[in-house]
């Protein structure tokens, strides 16, 4: 198995690729890169199976690479190591097969080596071009010490509480760091604004009910709780139950 390993730091690559070394079997360092241009190069130069891909790098940042890598025709299994754990969900979205924090343990490299190994080229192009029709598209959390992804079909509403947003699902809730209005610019074709702190998914708002002091509330089909509409927004909400094509 022919690994890249792409990191800005010179230690840091060495470090990668003494482990991989001492792994031995099947695992051989094909090529290093000090950038994310450097890294694109070396892989269209080279049969690689694994690229072992730092995050924060000049030139191209690793999400940068790993959405590039994905657009190939036999895209290669990428596995992030960076010493940021805050990137992890946005590594997730990216397809990444592992993420991997600094100073990366040999146990933990070896596993994540033999997760990549798990997948073939053909399960990693249809991974990286499942979103192609829209319906590849999911939220990721974490979730009992991993991390978890909902397909953005199955989330009935997202609501924002102070410094995390909830994503109520068909199988329960996620506590998610997304903002709710970088949430609204990835799917705002599917969720409507009730409020300024909720989004409800327009393929599960079915009605708008009013209490006795005239307050609006939202239904959605297969849950009981119903969210409250603000005054600002109940004109657009009247608009998208009429005509859901018109927003």
């Amino acid at each position: 198995m022919n690994i890249v390993i792409v990191d800005d730091e010179g230690l840091a690559r060495a470090r990668l690729r003494r482990l991989i070394q001492e792994l031995g079997g099947e695992w051989r360092v094909a090529g290093e890169a000090a950038d994310g241009r450097e890294a694109l190069a070396k892989c269209a130069g080279l049969e690689v199976d694994v690229v072992l891909l730092d995050i924060r790098m000049p030139v191209m940042d690793g999400l940068q690479v790993a959405a590039a890598l994905a657009r190939q025709p036999e895209p290669p299994a990428v596995i992030f190591t960076t010493a940021y754990g805050e990137h992890a969900l946005a590594a997730f979205e990216q397809q990444a097969v592992d993420y991997l924090v600094k100073p990366v343990r040999a146990e933990r490299l070896r596993r994540a080596l033999e997760r990549a190994g798990g997948f073939t080229r053909a399960q990693r192009r249809a991974l990286a071009h499942q979103g192609d029709d829209g319906h590849g598209d999911f939220v990721c959390a974490h979730f009992r010490g991993g991390l978890r992804r909902v397909p953005i079909d199955d989330v009935l509403y997202f609501r924002a509480d102070q410094k995390y947003v909830t994503a109520r699902h068909l199988g329960g809730e996620l506590l998610l760091e997304d903002s709710l209005k970088s949430l609204e610019d990835r799917f705002g074709e599917r969720f409507v604004r009730i409020h300024r702190n909720a989004l409800v998914a327009g393929r599960y708002l079915v009605g708008l009910d009013k209490d006795g002091e005239g307050r609006g509330f939202a239904r959605l089909s297969g849950i009981e709780e119903r969210l409250e509409v603000s005054r600002r927004h109940l004109p657009l909400l009247r608009r998208w139950l009429r005509d859901p094509s018109e927003d």
